[in-house]
């Protein structure tokens, strides 16, 4: 993350809002022979202090969690590459605009009893954002097919010590170049999510 102080100051509600809101990551844990990774749903609660997910029983992670350990969930948002032309000013260099939050805590197992209930909250929290849809329910999975599924996976619990966000968003630029560079962002194709990115650009200050 990049460490430019005028990049990193949104407030903690805001990192945890976006957090909640994007709801997947990169889960990132210290393995014997170096890091472990993990792209992770996770349900984050409103104070940001927890973060519950679950993980295949066969993946790394879980022979790591034998005892708690040390875990970072990175959440990516929408960026893109920034031309130095498009600020129309001299001695300028390329760079890259982005926004990502990383939590950081202890993560550890939670007893397998607990699976069911997490998975109820967490469809329930995507599945309520589809509405007017009826919400997917397991109830709705044979009970064979369930209990075979909930075999295969276990649950575990990210303890949210530190948030840290960067919203880089050319806030060490003038107004007017921000503006400039948030115009070419969208027709450039180079990133994600830029028509997201140039709002997020136009709405910065520096």
């Amino acid at each position: 993350m990049h460490p430019h102080p005028a990049f990193r100051q949104s407030p903690r509600d805001r990192n945890i809002g976006f957090a909640r809101e994007r709801a997947f990551g990169v889960l990132a844990v210290n393995g014997a022979e170096g890091p472990l990774l993990s792209h992770v749903p996770f349900l984050l609660t409103e104070d940001g202090v927890t973060a519950d997910l679950h993980l295949v029983r066969s993946n790394p992670i879980v022979r790591a969690l034998a005892t708690p350990q040390p875990a970072v969930i990175a959440v990516s948002g929408p960026d893109g590459y920034i031309s130095p032309d498009w600020y129309d000013m001299a001695d300028q260099v390329p760079t890259w605009n982005y926004l990502a939050v990383h939590l950081r805590g202890t993560l550890e197992l939670l007893p397998e009893g607990d699976m069911h209930d997490m998975l109820d909250r967490q469809s329930a929290h995507f599945e309520d954002q589809l509405r007017p849809k009826k919400p997917w329910t397991m109830g709705k999975m044979p009970e064979d097919v369930l209990a075979r599924m909930m075999r295969q996976i276990v649950p575990a619990r990210l303890t949210v010590a530190v948030v840290d966000g960067t919203w880089k968003l050319n806030q060490n630029k003038t107004d007017e170049a921000r503006e400039r560079a948030a115009g070419f962002v969208t027709e450039s194709g180079i990133g994600m999510e830029q028509d997201v990115l140039a709002g997020l650009m136009r709405g910065a200050k520096g």
